[in-house]
């Protein structure tokens, strides 16, 4: 995680920052931010390492774009807008100062935005991962051969969901919620041919709009800035207990829970 010590929203590079420029509250994101990171850190027991926060990148705060994690391996990513691609090499530095081998994509491609691992409840896991908005389709094949990874690619289509995470969110046990709209029809048809539908739910509009699809996943529990009570309720069925900390003043810049942190441990559940 990296803490929003400059988070603002101070350039449109997606729908969600239209009209929200300068309209942060720093406090107000910082104090989210802080609730966040305690629930995960004290209430959850996940280990969090921080990466220091730099003035000028606003975005930086939005640390599961910054690379596709597997086995100590950190492939950094290549942003698309020159607004963030000043965050690489602050990254890069941060992974290979923590042990990491770290590699710098000639694709472009935004790391665990739009590259998810999936991991069936008989442990085959595979990296499910989407391009048409921020993610060149070339990167896909790159990474499969780089991590050895079996790779299902799927496309986005519409602006207001531009990253994979912000409407698919693989959770313990082979668990999915998704926004199905965000998926062009092969995409939808290929995501249903590899997950059962008992483990899939189809987030309602008003959940994918208020990013409940941006969720984070662990063992027994969902961490997440909205849920529904249709949301909540499948997820409690599925033995998750729900934990919901509001995040609203990152919606102002596109970004949510899942947005906010980036597994260093494969990201695998």
């Amino acid at each position: 995680m990296c803490p929003p010590t400059f988070f603002g929203v101070d350039y449109v590079i997606n729908p969600w920052m239209e009209g929200q420029i300068g309209a942060v509250d720093r406090q107000r994101a910082q104090d989210q931010w802080e609730s966040l990171y305690q629930l995960l850190k004290d209430d959850l027991r996940a280990e969090i390492s921080l990466v220091a926060p730099r003035e000028g990148l606003p975005d930086m705060v939005f640390t599961a774009n910054a690379a596709v994690i597997d086995n100590g391996v950190a492939l950094v990513s290549n942003f698309w807008h020159p607004e963030r691609q000043g965050e690489t090499p602050f990254f890069a530095e941060w992974f290979q100062e923590n042990g990491f081998e770290t590699s710098l994509s000639p694709c472009v491609h935004e790391g665990a935005g739009d590259m998810l691992f999936w991991t069936a409840p008989e442990g085959e896991s595979v990296l499910v991962a989407a391009a048409g908005i921020r993610t060149d389709p070339s990167a896909h094949p790159y990474i499969g051969a780089t991590l050895n990874r079996r790779i299902v690619s799927v496309r986005l289509v519409t602006n207001a969901f531009y990253h994979l995470d912000t409407c698919f969110a693989p959770l313990p046990g082979g668990r999915v919620i998704w926004y199905p709209p965000a998926f062009d029809e092969a995409s939808q048809e290929t995501i249903r041919a590899l997950l059962p539908a008992p483990l899939r739910f189809e987030l309602p509009d008003d959940d994918a709009r208020h990013f409940a699809g941006n969720a984070v996943g662990l063992p027994g529990a969902v961490v997440m800035g909205y849920a529904g009570a249709e949301t909540r309720a499948w997820l409690e069925g599925q033995g998750f207990a729900v934990y919901v900390t509001p995040l609203d003043e990152f919606l102002k810049a596109g970004g949510s829970a899942k947005c906010l942190t980036l597994r260093l441990d494969s990201g695998l559940v």
